[in-house]
């Protein structure tokens, strides 16, 4: 595994998801990142089924160690100094002024450490008139628009997984990345800010974009029908995904696969412009076509033809997929105590060496005596 962060200590003080989701980025490229917890409760994403050690958890957790520290404590509060002291990177995803109140703020940490990337990832900001706000994923997806173009206005309810949690995470890790690169040359730390709200801004940068230029509002089909795609069922009651894009290529393609020649003949989808016009006219047409065969003869013959499609899988199916086991999404580790634990691995290979290597997230305080022993150590 390419361990491009080798040497990178990082001390993360999150809790949920967004802080929790920047710390493994790092970790998963090699930062040495030590999760200071909360004795006896942990992060509260750790909570499940009378244990600490939930399917949340352990998704964003993963490549870490864990210590318990109670900073009110004087001996805690003395060994928390001391991992900022040696840090590369401090991760809170604090609301605005709880890292001042817990002796955690950034002018405190950078007397002890003027290297130091400190990042705060707050809800909204950490100024203006909503910083104080709770924020959790939906309510950021709501505020930056995004929400607005995933909800079947058919069946308005909230659909997916944490997008902006995760998303969050992403780009407070891209931030400290930079701000790495910079203090390799100038020897100085950074403050990094990022908000759930900015993230999902930008994210949603493409509907924004449209809206600025043209005057457009985009909703939830908009996008679909332009790139023009599409979601069938099968026979078998499995579903298949096109998109088609505009190279008629992949139109005629199509048409063959489904022994509808002349499908593309008539005057609504002989264009693209036609096509995006009356979308739910083809939509229905394709239905039925694709509900005559299972999804397996769909997928042979548009593979053939080389027409822009995937199996709409659920989770158990897609690690499954020849492609995916090529590809060694689905990697083990082995936890001291809990034993062999699951994952998909990083997206990031190095000169062609992908990152099968993981460490299991870790129980509540299962390096407490390692990290200090450590820390022992190098103050003697």
């Amino acid at each position: 595994m390419g361990k491009v962060l080798e040497g990178i200590k990082v001390i993360e003080q999150g809790t949920f998801i967004t802080g929790p989701a920047a710390a493994m980025l790092l970790a998963d490229l090699g930062a040495d990142v030590i999760k200071v917890e909360q004795p006896k409760t942990g992060d509260p994403f750790r909570a499940f089924k009378g244990g600490l050690y939930s399917p949340h958890y352990q998704t964003y957790n993963r490549n870490k160690r864990s210590i318990e520290l109670d900073t009110k404590d004087p001996e805690d509060a003395q060994v928390f100094d001391a991992l900022i002291q040696d840090a590369d990177v401090y991760i809170q995803n604090f609301r605005p002024g709880t890292a001042e109140r817990l002796g955690a703020g950034e002018d405190r940490l950078r007397e002890m450490n003027p290297r130091l990337i400190y990042c705060a990832i707050s809800g909204f900001g950490q100024t203006g008139p909503a910083a104080g706000r709770p924020a959790y994923d939906t309510v950021a997806q709501a505020a930056s628009g995004f929400l607005n173009l995933l909800v079947n206005p058919a069946n308005p309810r909230v659909v997916g997984p944490a997008i902006a949690d995760s998303l969050t995470g992403f780009y407070a890790a891209y931030g400290i990345l930079g701000a790495l690169v910079e203090r390799a040359r100038t020897g100085q730390g950074r403050r990094v800010d990022v908000s759930m709200l900015e993230a999902m801004c930008h994210f949603n940068l493409d509907a924004f974009t449209h809206f600025l230029s043209e005057g457009e509002i985009m909703g939830p089909y908009s996008r679909p029908s332009v790139s023009q795609s599409y979601t069938l069922r099968c026979a078998d009651d499995k579903w298949i995904a096109l998109h088609m894009s505009s190279p008629e290529k992949f139109w005629r393609g199509l048409a063959q696969a489904i022994e509808w020649p002349g499908l593309f003949d008539d005057p609504r989808f002989a264009t693209r412009e036609g096509r995006i016009t009356h979308q739910e006219d083809l939509i229905d047409l394709l239905g039925q076509r694709f509900a005559a065969q299972p999804r397996a003869v769909w997928c042979e013959r548009l593979q053939a033809l080389d027409v822009p499609h995937a199996p709409m899988y659920d989770t158990r199916e897609a690690l499954q997929d020849p492609q995916a086991r090529h590809l060694e999404l689905e990697i083990e580790g082995v936890h001291p105590q809990r034993g062999p634990w699951k994952t998909v691995r990083s997206p990031v290979s190095f000169d062609g060496q992908r990152p099968t290597e993981v460490r299991p997230p870790p129980t509540l305080g299962e390096h407490n005596d390692e990290i200090r022993a450590a820390l022992r150590a190098r103050l003697a």
